[in-house]
């Protein structure tokens, strides 16, 4: 899934601004005890431009995706930069790490892309199976507003220098919306076309909590994305922050 939106992803999603990004997280994490030297996991990290970000602060960076071209492109960057990534192909929902970890991001709605609310609620187990004591688990999600408000049945439209995108909604009754992207890339002068369809699942801010209760992950805070202020009723992004609780002698 999203092999063909690799190659075009990062030019599409520029506005991302991955280094602000980075700091939030690193000022999150400098509050919360995790150290710059930490082990962190980038769980669903598609191209790795947030990996990298978080890699250059000087965290010990593990990223996983399924998708091999995003993981590749990821790779590149890694090498770019002289930097000591683990990069993994991996399901979220069976992830099988080599070691625990100190801290886990998860982040520009990833888990909104999972197949049900069971896969989510997998991938947050796995995540604290993992986890080491009172680490931190941070993770975005595209709330049920964003999904009838903001996406819902619209149509956008991304002219970049290289890349055409159609981007194309439909909003379903229990607040999923179908996706399809027709992406247009220019090529010696020629724009050749691919499509990327997949589906987009909002659930309501009490099922994550539930979710992270179940994992044994304790909620210091949730917030409007890329700030530290309450949610509100038009939050688009909420970002949890989590810490695992659970006894390393039950695990």
């Amino acid at each position: 899934m999203y092999d063909s939106f690799a190659y075009s992803y990062d030019e599409l999603t520029e506005n991302v601004e991955y280094s602000k990004r980075a700091e939030y997280i690193g000022t999150l994490f400098a509050r919360l005890g995790v150290n710059e030297n930490a082990s962190v996991l980038d769980l669903a990290c598609g191209t790795g431009s947030l990996t990298v970000e978080l890699a250059k602060k000087g965290y010990e960076m593990i990223g996983v995706d399924l998708s091999e071209d995003m993981l590749a492109r990821a790779q590149s960057k890694v090498w770019e930069e002289e930097l000591d990534v683990l990069l993994l192909k991996q399901d979220v929902t069976e992830l099988d790490l080599f070691g625990t970890i100190d801290a886990c991001v998860c982040m520009l709605d990833s888990l909104n892309h999972l197949d049900c609310a069971d896969d989510v609620r997998k991938a947050i187990s796995k995540v604290g199976l993992f986890m080491n004591p009172n680490g931190i688990f941070i993770f975005d999600v595209n709330t049920i507003y964003k999904h009838r408000n903001v996406l819902a049945n619209n149509t956008f439209v991304y002219d970049c220098d290289d890349v055409y995108c159609v981007w194309q909604n439909s909003l379903n009754d229990d607040d999923s919306v179908d996706i399809n992207l027709d992406i247009f890339e220019c090529e010696d002068e020629a724009y050749y076309r691919t499509n990327e369809s997949f589906t987009e699942r909002a659930y309501e801010i009490e099922c994550y909590k539930k979710w992270l209760e179940e994992a044994e992950f304790e909620i210091i805070d949730i917030f409007d994305e890329m700030t530290e202020n309450p949610l509100n009723d038009k939050t688009e992004r909420a970002v949890f922050v989590a810490r695992y609780v659970g006894k390393t002698e039950e695990r």
